[in-house]
């Protein structure tokens, strides 16, 4: 496995330094963060979804925060939830899928919400396979919701083969999306003391996003919520909370942490109207622990 890192890492590092030989690099502005609090706005024609991790336990912590995210959607209608992976914990048998996801989140998927999924350390690799998770028979892909200038990049961080940067780097490129988002199940930024920061897929990926305009990165792994400050011109969140909870778990020394939270269960439920995305992040018992604006990071010269 050391090899196989050691390879890929020198891999992604060799074709990032031919590109940038080849030309000048593009330049962007960084995304920036205000944390003055503040509600969604809720606006007519914006992109609304929810992002939820490390969930599927089939326990009461889960059960109850997915009757948050309904009650929720009664008056913030979105449409679609991201998962950072880990969703479905242990057996993963056809009545695993009933009891871990449609029965909890039944009344999301009765409103019409589309779950779109990326897979954790937990997950079989068959969930790509399962419908209501909208992977399409794919560990990785790619989606843009219709009508917006928002493109997900929906990734495998537990093998993170050439094939697949090859592709993200080919699909970054060709996207013509101002808001890029990123999102996988390791965080390369985190607090957490269990896991932490993944040193080594930062390093064959931290690059490819920078070079290619991605303003905000969702991720799980860790079980609680936290915002990362800043980290080269992009905007890290760990949606770890979903059903698992680590409480006690961030490292509050850590210089990181922009807003943490690992005192209960939560999701993040997200708003996107031109260049700005605000977002909320909500406890089991519905209050706001997070909020604020994000400013998309926006191209100031082509390569």
């Amino acid at each position: 496995m050391k090899k196989y890192w050691l390879i890929l890492t020198l891999a992604v590092a060799l074709s990032i330094g031919c590109n940038a030989n080849s030309g000048v690099s593009a330049a962007s502005t960084p995304a920036t963060v205000n944390e003055t609090p503040i509600a969604l706005p809720n606006a007519e024609g914006s992109l609304k979804f929810a992002v939820l991790g490390d969930f599927g336990n089939g326990g009461r912590s889960q059960y109850d925060l997915a009757a948050t995210m309904a009650r929720f959607h009664d008056k913030f209608k979105f449409d679609t939830v991201i998962t950072v992976g880990d969703n479905l914990y242990g057996s993963q048998r056809p009545k695993d899928y009933a009891t871990k996801f449609e029965i909890p989140y039944k009344p999301l998927l009765d409103a019409g919400v589309k779950f779109y999924a990326s897979l954790g350390n937990h997950d079989s690799r068959e969930q790509q396979h399962y419908e209501l998770f909208n992977m399409g028979g794919k560990l990785y892909y790619t989606f843009k919701p219709p009508n917006q200038a928002v493109r997900f990049f929906m990734l495998d961080s537990n093998y993170p083969s050439p094939e697949q940067l090859t592709w993200l780097e080919q699909e970054m490129k060709n996207s013509g999306s101002d808001w890029k988002i990123a999102v996988f199940h390791h965080p390369l930024y985190s607090s957490g003391n269990f896991h932490g920061s993944d040193l080594k897929l930062r390093a064959v990926l931290e690059e490819l996003f920078v070079q290619n305009n991605v303003s905000v990165v969702f991720s799980g792994h860790d079980h609680f919520y936290e915002r990362i400050n800043p980290q080269r011109g992009i905007v890290y969140f760990i949606v770890g909370s979903g059903g698992k909870l680590r409480a006690g778990d961030i490292d509050k020394r850590s210089l990181l942490t922009a807003k943490g939270f690992d005192t209960s269960n939560a999701f993040l439920a997200v708003e996107i109207a031109g260049d700005k995305m605000y977002f909320n992040a909500i406890a089991t018992d519905g209050h706001v622990v997070d909020s604020g604006v994000i400013e998309r990071r926006i191209l100031v010269s082509k390569p």
